[in-house]
């Protein structure tokens, strides 16, 4: 593996993309995290005089399940990278009437129906409890935002982004019971991202692409794969100038980057020193790693020359 730069911006791409062809002076680097391989090799390339660290969700050739997504190995890899911001690039079904096919929703808020999924970093000796309120990075959000516009897309900013397991999709049921709870879009993948996103100190949005009404309009097609496919790939060109404007802008700060600050509960001196090293990219800056004590060699007295 070639030696690791240091990269602010990635995007992870779900169904319908998995390339960038924009990028140029591409290098690829296959990291290793102790929550094992990432989806894919991380492609890092220049994207409006910036390096971008893009990384295929699902795996290139769409491989991975989005229970099978090892999203803890893949954000960790690009804490590894550097990387401060991320703008996830998803698929998502409308709950509600004014949001319609070929539309970017921003999301400002994320519900969890996912059940049996890793959702920390944590645990093993090392307790933190993060702070969710804001479960997206509202700066990096109205940039994502206004740069769909900027390219000629639909944006609605704002809304509710349920996440469910899959792989299938919604019963008639569950839609209209997610129609009811007043969710506004459905997917499979925010969670665990942005969670892991939050303790990694990474400002994460979310571009969701509505590619059909779920399961609940009467008047509309039933989902397919088909369909999620066919208007991801009508949308692709837009989501790729939205990212091209997003690198050329300033990244914004945020609150994201120092949630682990009051977060870690721990003593420090109970925390076991392997887990220190581990997640030293995490929780280098809070917990930082002992330096080994140099060991003395024993000393021949017979050997020391009397000084007095």
């Amino acid at each position: 593996m070639p030696k690791l730069e240091t990269v602010q911006l990635a995007v992870i791409g779900g169904s319908g993309l998995y390339q960038i062809e924009s990028l140029t002076r591409v290098k690829e680097y296959a990291i290793k995290t102790p929550f094992g391989d990432p989806s894919d090799a991380i492609v890092v390339g220049t994207l409006s005089d910036r390096r971008v660290a893009f990384l295929p969700r699902h795996g290139r050739g769409h491989r991975l399940l989005p229970t099978e997504v090892n999203a803890r190995a893949n954000l960790f890899a690009l804490k590894t990278l550097g990387v401060t911001h991320i703008v996830s690039v998803s698929a998502c079904g409308s709950l509600r009437e004014h949001l319609h096919p070929r539309h970017v929703v921003v999301p400002d808020q994320l519900f969890d129906r996912t059940r049996g999924r890793p959702l920390t970093f944590f645990g093993n000796g090392l307790v933190a409890h993060i702070g969710m309120a804001e479960p997206f990075c509202p700066r990096l959000s109205a940039l994502v935002a206004d740069t769909v516009e900027a390219s000629g897309g639909t944006a609605h900013r704002g809304g509710t982004f349920v996440t469910v397991e899959g792989p299938r999709f919604s019963t008639k049921a569950e839609s209209q019971a997610f129609r009811q709870l007043g969710f506004d879009i459905i997917g499979m993948t925010a969670i665990p991202e942005a969670n892991l996103a939050r303790e990694a100190e990474i400002a994460y949005a979310v571009m969701a692409h509505v590619t059909d009404f779920d399961v609940w309009h009467a008047s509309e097609e039933t989902v397919t794969v088909e369909m999620v496919i066919r208007i991801l790939g009508e949308n692709v060109t837009l989501a790729k100038q939205a990212i091209a404007r997003i690198a050329a802008s300033d990244l914004p700060p945020s609150d994201a980057h120092s949630a682990l600050a009051t977060a870690i509960i721990t003593s420090p001196d109970a925390v076991p020193a392997r887990l220190k090293r581990d997640l030293a990219p995490l929780i280098g800056k809070y917990l930082p790693v002992e330096k080994k004590a140099v060991k003395r060699k024993n000393v021949n007295r017979k050997n020391v020359k009397r000084l007095f």
